[in-house]
Order: structure tokens, then sequence, then C-alpha cells
């Protein structure tokens, strides 16, 4: 014990009197934690607030053409993201929910929930001195006020007048009152249409994107593009979340019998495609992160060599008076171990305040900041500095125990 407090007391002694070359040794190990801690951050802080948001649609069903791929729109082959047209190489109908399929899919669900079909369509808008385009929403206006939150204005009630989403208004700087055309007269019919109402902001949706789409009759929609009874999706907002399997079990059942031909999702489906994707993107960055540590391994190896080098006549003189090689070993590794926790402890303190920084910034909101899921990656980052720290050190350690004490008193 007495032998290790001495071993311990001379790699202090080691740092101190080469202060400055060790503090910037630990500052390469400082900057490696805090990006490593602040990637891990933000990823986490992104993918739980993702996960927020699709937590609260839970109670949802979207049904969509069966297409093969059994995706999700936008997500895996379900038939493409609201408004992106029919795609692919396959028919309008193929992509398509027929009213016998929706009628079927009503009779099932009606008596869990709400039960709507949806036209979606992306196409331009003009206003008087812009252009631009979103994605454009067909909808039974019975089902207005039940699916749909005004943060002012009304609700359509004629074929000409629309409600927007907060974005479109913004970009635009629309408002109740404002008009507008959808459609390119170059490509097909146009509409001259009034907005009534601005829609309030709903953030990251399966069922409907409305943040930035315009909303309107399914007369002024089938107006425009025709396709009368053929609907992009048929969402279902159930009244009770436990029904979910039920219905979606039901549904599969009655439609999918003899042919697939419709397609159910759930939010856990969309969020097991984000996760991943996130969890994916942060690994990926985190780990152009980690080139900084390398960075850092390479100068502490340098500075062990360099520790090595200015005291082999120090190593002979502990050699020659017992020191087993395991011992200068040691001492070598605690010099490197003590770089490494001042530098990971440091890198963990900056880590809270510059990834608060990072999290604000990238995600808009750190009401996860403080959550495990997201605090975690500040040990985990100390951990691997101080792990490269003591590993970087090895070779240095090994090379000082190797030294002939002979040849070590002989150094000058």
């Amino acid at each position: 014990m007495i032998l290790k407090d001495i071993l311990l007391q001379l790699s202090v002694r080691s740092v101190r009197l080469h202060f400055l070359r060790s503090v910037l040794a630990a500052l390469g190990i400082v900057i490696g934690v805090v990006a490593i801690a602040a990637m891990g951050m933000m990823g986490a802080n992104m993918t739980l607030s993702v996960t927020g948001e699709l937590s609260q649609m839970a109670n949802n069903l979207v049904v969509t053409a069966y297409t093969g791929g059994g995706g999700f729109m936008g997500f895996g082959g379900g038939g493409g993201p609201p408004g992106s047209g029919s795609g692919g190489s396959q028919s309008r109908e193929e992509q398509m929910i027929t009213q016998d399929q929706f009628r079927n899919i009503r009779d099932i669900a009606g008596s869990y929930g709400t039960v709507y079909y949806v036209y979606s369509q992306s196409d331009s808008i003009e206003t008087s001195d812009q252009w631009g385009r979103a994605t454009i929403y067909g909808l039974d206006p019975d089902i207005f006020a039940e699916v749909l939150e005004l943060e002012e204005g009304d609700y359509p009630k004629s074929t000409t007048t629309v409600v927007i989403g907060p974005r479109i208004a913004e970009r635009f700087g629309l408002e109740p009152g404002s008009k507008l055309v959808i459609g390119d007269s170059d490509e097909g019919s146009t509409a001259t249409v009034r907005v009534v109402g601005i829609l309030k902001e709903k953030g990251m949706s399966m069922d409907l994107n409305t943040d930035s789409a315009i909303v309107g009759s399914e007369k002024l929609y089938t107006g425009i593009y025709g396709g009368e009874g053929e609907y992009r999706q048929v969402n279902i907002v159930l009244d009770d979340v436990d029904n979910v399997d039920t219905v979606k079990e039901e549904i599969l059942a009655e439609l999918n019998d003899r042919d697939d031909e419709v397609t159910v999702q759930d939010s856990s489906s969309m969020l097991e495609s984000i996760t991943s994707v996130l969890g994916t993107i942060t690994t990926f960055v985190m780990g152009i992160a980690g080139v900084s540590l390398v960075v850092a391994a390479v100068s502490i190896f340098n500075v062990m060599m360099m520790s090595v080098t200015e005291r082999v006549r120090e190593i002979g003189i502990l050699r020659s008076i017992g020191t087993q090689r395991n011992d200068v070993r040691r001492m070598f590794l605690y010099e490197a171990g003590i770089l490494g926790i001042v530098g990971g402890v440091i890198g963990a303190v900056a880590s809270l305040l510059i990834g608060y920084i990072v999290v604000l910034g990238m995600v808009g909101t750190t009401e996860f900041f403080f959550t495990w899921q997201s605090l975690w990656y500040i040990p985990f980052a100390m951990a691997i500095g101080i792990g490269i720290c003591i590993i970087s050190g090895v070779y240095p350690a090994w090379q000082a125990s190797s030294l002939d004490p002979i040849e070590a008193l002989r150094a000058e």
C-alpha cells in the first residue's frame, strides 16, 4: 500500500513538473469528451422529442392501399408521403383506397372512434406576389371541427374557401381574407380560393401534416384533381388507445382476407422507423466526434513517451532499489490515468453547458435534456476518454519497465 502511494506521488509530481504539457494533453481529452457527449445528447433529445410527439397520436390509425412494401408513407414504401402524387409505376387506382373499402373500414372501426377519408396532392400555389408548393388536402366538411384545430378564423363553408397551416401563412404572409390560386394552369385546372382560417401548429404527425398544407372540402379537391371516391388514406381516431390492436386486426382480417388490399399503420411503426434513422445518424455523428479522441490519444502517447525518455535515470534508480517491473508500469499508467481523469472530469462539466446550448440550438427544446437517456452520454464519454488515456499509456509504461537498470543508471 505504501509503495502504491509512493508511485502515485511520483506520477503526480511528474504531471506537476510538466504542467503545461500535461494540460495541453488533457485538453484533447476534454474536447473529445465534450464532442461525444454533446452529439449524443443532441441525438437523444431529438429522439425523445419525436417520440413525445408521436406518443400523443398513439390512438391514431392510418389505412393506405397495399403496395407490397408494407411500410408507412415515406418510411418504407407505403405509398409515399401525403401529397406526393401516385408515384412509381403503379396506377392511380392501385395507390388509392376505394369507396367500398372505405365503407368496410367505417363499418368495422366506426364504433371505436372517428373514421374519415383523406384526399391529398402536392401542387403549386400562387399569391399576388409569391409562388411555391404545398400539400392540398380534401376532407368531408362534416369532419373539419373534429380533426382540425383553429388558431384564428373559421372553417370552410363553401368550395371556394380553405384553411391553411401556420407555416404556409407565415411563408406567404397570408391571413383570413387573403386569396390564393391552387394549381398550375399549364399542367391542369386551377382554383382561386379565399383563406378563412389559420390552423394551430401541430408538429410532426402521421395522420395529417397540416402545418404546411391547405385544407378544403372534398368538392374543391375533386373539382381541381378529379378522382372522386379514390382516397389517399383513411384515418381512424380511436376513443380508447387500448383498442388499437383490436381495430387493426379486424380491418386486416376483413379487407385482406383473400388478397392484400390495405396496410394499417399506427404510431409505433412510424416511431420505429424514425428512431432507427435518428439512432444511425447519432452514432455516425458521435463517430466523427470521436476522431478528436484519436488525436488526443496520439497526444497522450507522445507525452508519455517523452516522460519515459526524461525519467530514464529515475527508472534506473527505482529498479536498482528493488522496484519491480509491474510497479514501474503502474507508475506510468497512473500518470496516464491522472491526465484522463482530469480531462474527463473537466469535459463532463463542460458537456453540461455546451450540450445544453447544442440541444437548444439544434432541437429547439431542452424539455428532455435532464433525463437519464440524455445525461448518460456524459459518463459514457468520460469513460471513453479515460480509457483511451490509459490505453495510450500502456506501451510507454511497458517500455519503461523493460529498461535495463544498469543502462538506465548510466543515462544522463
